[in-house]
Parts: structure tokens; sequence; C-alpha cells
């Protein structure tokens, strides 16, 4: 069964870029690499023969998996994006009931996740916790350092 994903446009089109690299500069590159080494003689004892043939099967597998993604890939519609709880793409600002420092996240899928950009995975425990939550809600969420109390400042797109 295939597993669908959500993915933004931008998303998406970096998938497509990151595909159409692989297939048309990493893969030449590595056959090249096959090549040269096949030149060189006796295979059974060449290793780099075998480093080049490990990389394009590790390539190999990269391109199947990009393919996949984006076959499956569902493009969200950020313009329909309700803003009364917290969901997939929405930019959540958040108070640490502890340390009163507020942190802003924007909710993406797995594949769009960049801390240094506040993107964080839906699949990970901050998001998890805040999913489906409302405005003035507060969530305790389970980090490696222990349990930590959040309340929701606001919910935006």
């Amino acid at each position: 069964m295939t597993k669908v994903s959500y993915i933004t446009e931008e998303g998406l089109q970096k998938l497509k870029a990151e595909l159409e690299h692989l297939k048309n500069v990493e893969r030449p590159a590595i056959s090249r690499q096959i090549a040269e080494a096949r030149d060189k003689g006796d295979l059974s004892e060449n290793a780099e023969y075998d480093a080049a043939k490990d990389a394009q099967g590790m390539l190999e597998m990269r391109i199947a998996k990009l393919e996949e993604l984006i076959a499956n890939a569902r493009i969200i519609d950020e313009s329909k994006i309700d803003t009364s709880k917290v969901q997939v793409m929405n930019r959540v600002k958040i108070r640490n009931k502890k340390t009163n420092a507020i942190l802003e996240y924007i909710l993406v899928p797995e594949s769009e996740a960049n801390l240094k950009e506040g993107k964080i995975s839906v699949n990970s425990p901050i998001a998890k916790a805040l999913l489906g939550k409302k405005v003035n809600d507060e969530v305790e969420v389970n980090i490696p350092a222990g349990k930590v109390s959040f309340e929701i400042l606001e919910i935006s797109r």
C-alpha cells in the first residue's frame, strides 16, 4: 500500500529538482566511475569498482524513494488552512510555562522540516502535542530532557 504524503508546492519543486540532479548529474558520474574502474582490470580485487557499484546502488535507492515520494505527494492548499486549531502548515506561537520563553514554529511535512527556518515536522514530539489544540490551550510535551508545558498563544497561516 502506498503512503500518501502531504507537501507544499515549494517542497514538491525541491524534490523534483533533487531527482533531476540525481538522474542527470550523479547517475552519469557514477557510470563513468564504474567504467574507469572496470578498465583497470580484474574486478574481483578492484576496490574502486566495488565502491562505485555500492555508490550506484545507494543512488538508485534514493532515486526510487524520491520517485515514490513524488508520485504519492498531495499538494497542500495553504489558502484553505484553518487557523482555529493547530494543523499542518500553521504558524504557532507558544510560551514555555516554566521559562516564559516564547517560541514560534511552522508545522510542516517531515520532508520539509528545517529547524533553522523554524519549520518542525508534524511527527516531532512538540508538533504532535500541538496538533488539534486551540489558542490558550496548554500542552505537555515529553522531550528527552523531561516534560515541558507550553501555552498556545497564537495560530496563524
